[in-house]
């Protein structure tokens, strides 16, 4: 509440013996980088400014970098001028004069200092936050994994936090639902599939991740486990007790990335306790990454996880026919669930003929001719892009880090 007092004050100062502050709008937790119009007090004042009996007649800022950044004033001043509405700033001394010169030359040089102020602060954060995980296997927030809870872990490390009486917290098994975690891992390692391994746990009703914790998972349906749920506890390196970080990226407000595994950050030593071993998770991985065929060659699919079904919005299925890499969309239906009556015919494009059109279309440098495509299958994961496919063809769209 510091911020919010001295910036009040610099507003009281700039408009000294010209009016009075008639109201505040202060958003908390909000980066600077969102637009006015998706922050909740900023969001508040254009709407208001745009009604007859708004109650003011100028906006006045405390400081520029902590509600501007890049090309967002130019924008904002516009909306406020054609309601009649002036932005006064202490960094001009007064109402900013977009048509004067040296006042549109300040606003450029205040973006640019606020957008570096930005970076180094993200990267400073991004920084501190490596740190605590590996070195000390900090919790970090956000929600618990299926099969632990959050318990008390002592005073916060930092004494004007702990002197505000906030408290630290830590991974701990659930007594509920960490004996399902150790048996999922279990079946794995006996050879079974994720598929049985789902349909078995919804004979024995036992209640998926977004049922057992609905609370932090509203954006889910609950209804009955599936492939992916299975498989994202069986890839998750926080149930062998190391804290890990970084998993999944937004690098800029509402866009995100994936963020691969040899990216991703893990405490040195043990954070919690565990729920599978080390030896045994990694035998795990190595049973997904690299199972072999009958054959004993294991099969390679280059556009996995790059492939999303047009109609459906979810991930096509790697999926091996006449010899040949492939992607498929059955449209929901699996073998951890009977079939929908009414449900789509399934999709199905081949990885080569894909290939070969992405190449030709994209245009990527430095593809190698020992493996076609492996450009760009490297062009698209950099660039968080995804294929979107569906029976009229295919084009490339921003991916959403899924």
């Amino acid at each position: 509440m510091t911020s919010r007092a001295w910036q009040r004050e610099m507003a009281e100062s700039v408009i000294a013996g010209h009016g009075l502050i008639a109201a505040d709008f202060f958003d908390v937790g909000c980066s600077r980088r969102v637009p006015w119009t998706l922050r909740p007090a900023t969001a508040a004042l254009l709407e208001q400014a745009q009604g007859p009996d708004r109650g003011f007649d100028a906006v006045v800022v405390g400081e520029f970098e902590r509600a501007f950044t890049d090309r967002q004033f130019p924008e904002v001043a516009a909306l406020l001028a054609a309601q009649g509405v002036a932005v006064w700033l202490p960094e001009t001394g007064g109402p900013v004069d977009v048509t004067d010169p040296d006042h549109r030359v300040l606003m450029q040089v205040l973006a640019a200092q606020s957008q570096r102020e930005v970076v180094r602060s993200r990267h400073r954060t991004l920084a501190a936050m490596a740190a605590q995980t590996v070195a000390q296997g900090r919790f970090l927030g956000g929600r618990p994994p299926y099969g632990y809870r959050l318990v008390d872990a002592g005073p916060h490390p930092k004494r004007a936090h702990a002197g505000w009486g906030r408290r630290r917290q830590r991974l701990d098994p659930d007594p509920v639902t960490a004996r399902h975690v150790r048996w999922i891992f279990a079946e794995r390692l006996a050879g079974r599939s994720t598929a049985g391994i789902a349909r078995d746990l919804n004979e024995r009703g036992v209640p998926c991740p977004s049922a057992a914790d609905p609370g932090r998972n509203r954006h889910r349906t609950g209804q009955a486990w599936n492939l992916r749920s299975v498989a994202v506890i069986l890839a998750n390196p926080r149930y062998t007790g190391r804290e890990v970080w970084r998993r999944h990226q937004s690098a800029t407000p509402g866009v995100g990335r994936r963020v691969l595994p040899a990216e991703w950050v893990i405490s040195a030593s043990l954070a919690h306790p565990a729920l599978v071993a080390e030896v045994d998770f990694v035998a795990v991985q190595r049973i997904r990454a690299a199972r072999l065929t009958d054959d004993g060659v294991a099969r390679r699919y280059l556009l996995a996880g790059l492939i999303r079904c047009g109609l459906r919005g979810r991930l096509m299925d790697a999926h091996w026919v006449n010899g040949r890499a492939g992607y498929r969309c059955r449209h929901g239906h699996n073998s951890a669930r009977p079939a929908l009556p009414g449900r789509p015919g399934n999709l199905y494009v081949r990885e080569d003929k894909l290939l070969v059109e992405l190449v030709q279309r994209l245009k990527v440098d430095g593809e190698d001719r020992a493996s076609p495509g492996s450009g760009v299958v490297a062009h698209l994961w950099s660039r968080s892009m995804m294929i979107v496919y569906d029976r009229s063809g295919w084009r490339v769209a921003a991916g959403d880090g899924v």
